[in-house]
């Protein structure tokens, strides 16, 4: 199912204002304004999938939920947000990125707060869901709403500087804030701060944004809809099996009728006019191993924040606040070895060589701990802190630029959020595999501080299986990169070239490819 939009041609004020917008840049107050609102509703949209997994523990105490049952306050929102996520880019297009984002804000704020007044399991996954829909749809014009701000310079280079830093740094930002709003307040406020903040976005978006009008197209709902079912399908598939087991009938039905539901995305994509996700972006080697390495980079990762957060409150006993602080070198370590790798080892080494060495980092890191005892310290955790958030960011950029690199103009865009769809399903993905592990160490492993010393030890169990099963899926990525991912060869240089020499529109999308990445 697709649905065609007519064309419509801008207002004449609006081109006007757009085009004193790109000449004045960060000049006007009003430019200002909105690169202050972009940048905030990045950060809550990038921040919303990680703030919860401080509070985990005090939800499922109140509202009596299991450990598999805690995944899916992270996996509702991560599947939501990246299944509908170049659905709601090409409704920017179509619709009008004004609209598309202003909608998308204020489902993300209502849904917000139903989640914060929830006192059940059901409501409470409901309003992550339509958190993840409401950014599926603000994110992408969020951002095209930025590169509309400047032109091509420093003014641009800034903007996008600030940008990638609160998207970077957004994850480990919200473990940071989810720790200090659930020692002050409660849980429910990681969901409550959304409101006011994301309240005074929409009045900002709304008093200094342009009106612009969509172009004619279409849009693959069919495709939208196929992906995001079958993925949760299978998700879900994981999660019934740790708890019900594999051959249980509900577990089978769910893997099946998920493997379907993709296969049948897979024949819709590859007659769709305009499809969601084209299936063509995969046929460059390079490419699609970025593509899969970073899925499988993302998904072993996501595990250290899911367990680690619990180890620290259920295990060591500290509060959501100190849980909090104790990840902060994963921010700092990850800003100042990405920055790294995109002002100056970029210049020296080639993309393969700078990736296979983040993604043995990494490797390396999540290994350190799989170690994890009852009596570890939080001294004797922090090298393997630093070594994986170093192999992060190092491994960041280079997957980055690969999984943008030749790509046809007409697919820039739906590349670009290509590359987040990867990031978001391949973070679901991956919790739900490794929540499956944790599930084989034992029953009823400890879910809150206070438990018996058979829970934690079962915990404990769970959590090292979890990060060895999360190493493993790192070490697949290293591998990926080293054996398919081609060698450099001059090539590559005369394409830089190329591009460095193309019009100022062209460069314009190629800086809208690499922020929309690291987003």
């Amino acid at each position: 199912m697709t649905i065609t939009t007519k064309s419509r041609r801008p207002a004449a004020s609006t081109t006007t204002n757009e085009s004193a917008r790109r000449t004045a840049g960060s000049t006007t107050g009003p430019a200002r304004l909105v690169l202050t609102a972009v940048l905030v509703t990045q950060l809550m949209l990038v921040l919303d999938a990680a703030i919860v997994n401080i509070a985990l523990p005090d939800i499922g105490t109140e509202l009596h939920m299991s450990s598999t049952s805690l995944s899916w306050i992270v996996n509702a929102y991560t599947l939501a947000f990246g299944g509908l996520l170049l659905l709601g880019a090409r409704a920017g297009d179509l619709l009008g990125r004004r609209v598309t984002f202003l909608a998308g804000m204020a489902v993300f704020v209502a849904a917000s707060f139903a989640g914060g007044i929830s006192q059940g399991e059901g409501l409470l996954l409901a309003s992550r869901a339509l958190q993840g829909v409401g950014a599926a749809f603000a994110a992408p014009s969020a951002l095209a709403i930025l590169m509309s701000l400047y032109k091509p310079g420093k003014e641009q280079t800034r903007a996008i500087g600030w940008y990638t830093v609160v998207s970077a740094s957004g994850a480990a930002t919200g473990l940071l804030a989810g720790g200090l709003l659930t020692s002050v307040a409660s849980w429910r406020w990681v969901f409550f701060v959304n409101v006011p903040i994301g309240i005074a976005v929409l009045a900002a978006g709304y008093r200094s944004l342009s009106r612009d009008r969509g172009v004619r197209g279409s849009v693959d709902v069919a495709g939208a809809l196929l992906v995001t079912v079958g993925m949760s399908s299978v998700v879900y598939g994981f999660i019934r099996a740790a708890s019900d087991g594999w051959t249980e009938s509900g577990t089978l039905a769910a893997f099946g009728a998920g493997l379907v539901l993709l296969a049948i995305f897979v024949a819709v994509q590859l007659r769709a006019e305009s499809p969601v996700m084209p299936l063509r972006l995969f046929a460059d080697r390079d490419r699609a191993t970025a593509y899969i390495a970073r899925l499988m980079l993302v998904a072993g990762s996501l595990g250290s924040f899911f367990f680690m957060s619990q180890y620290m409150q259920i295990v060591l006993g500290w509060t959501p606040w100190q849980s909090g602080i104790a990840f902060l070198p994963f921010p700092v370590t990850i800003f100042i070895s990405s920055q790294l790798v995109a002002r100056v080892i970029s210049n020296h080494y080639s993309t393969r060589a700078i990736a296979a060495v983040g993604t043995l980092l990494s490797t390396v890191g999540m290994l350190m701990l799989t170690t994890l005892t009852e009596h570890t310290s939080y001294l004797q955790m922090l090298p393997a802190f630093v070594v994986f958030a170093l192999g992060n960011g190092i491994a960041f950029v280079p997957l980055t630029t690969a999984g943008l690199s030749r790509v046809e103009p007409a697919d820039t865009s739906v590349a670009s959020g290509l590359v987040n769809v990867t990031q978001q399903l391949g973070g679901a993905l991956g919790l739900a595999v490794l929540v499956t592990v944790f599930a084989t160490a034992g029953k009823d492993p400890a879910v809150s501080p206070g438990a018996s010393q058979h829970a934690i030890h079962t915990f404990v169990t769970g959590a090292d299986r979890g990060f060895q099963v999360g190493a493993l899926m790192l070490f697949v990525a290293f591998a990926l990169v080293m054996i398919v991912m081609r060698r450099p060869s001059k090539d590559s240089a005369k394409d830089t070239a190329k591009r460095d020499a193309s019009s100022p529109i062209e460069q314009l999308r190629d800086t809208e490819e690499i922020a929309l990445e690291v987003g």
